[in-house]
């Protein structure tokens, strides 16, 4: 039996057949998409296709990897479905599969220049990058998507996703040293591409 509840003038569904045309939530529809639901399925896809192509492009760089990348995390979503558990928000839980899935790109490519030597680190300027004012968007982030990948991937999930250097490292398998360079590198090159454009 369907269930309509109405909140603020909208009709959302609640039951566990498809929705007639309602809103749903996202945790809604995955549990329709854990059922076989193609509708539901769809409808997933359509909510989260463009914010994940955008932490897709910004891992990537370009939108012809981050389209293989966004396509690879949609299959791995609907395939673990039903790990997700209810706790914490399902965009949340679906964002880590897809920055997983762009890392795991990364690495097979070794384009996080993990292989290479961390003592570069010392030789890096400790000092702190100045704060990008008055910076557009658009440009900010196409500046980003210049970086090499292994210094946009550290400066994505430190600066944009809020890793920590320690969760950076356990995720990359690499040290937080390697991780504070990679994120050093990318503030000196940013700040570089920065003083050019002025």
């Amino acid at each position: 039996m369907k269930r309509f509840y109405i909140k603020l003038h909208l009709i959302t569904w609640a039951g566990n057949e498809e929705s007639p045309g309602g809103r749903c939530s996202l945790e809604e529809l995955a549990a329709a998409c854990a059922k076989g639901k193609r509708d539901a399925q769809k409808r997933l896809f359509d909510s989260l296709a463009p914010k994940m192509m955008a932490v897709c492009l910004r891992y990537m760089g370009n939108r012809e990897d981050a389209e293989d990348v966004l396509q690879e995390g949609f299959v791995t979503l609907f395939t673990k479905l039903n790990s997700y558990n209810g706790s914490g928000s399902f965009e949340g839980w679906a964002r880590k599969i897809f920055v997983n899935t762009a890392l795991m790109h990364l690495r097979k490519t070794d384009a996080l220049g993990l292989s290479g030597d961390i003592e570069e680190a010392r030789s890096l300027s400790t000092e702190e990058a100045t704060p990008l004012q008055k910076m557009g968007y658009k440009e900010l982030m196409e500046m980003i998507a210049g970086l090499p990948p292994d210094a946009r991937t550290v400066f994505n999930m430190f600066v944009v996703e809020g890793y920590s250097h320690k969760e950076i490292a356990a995720t990359l398998g690499c040290t937080e040293a390697t991780s504070r360079s990679k994120l050093q590198r990318a503030r000196l090159q940013l700040q570089e591409m920065i003083s050019k454009r002025k």
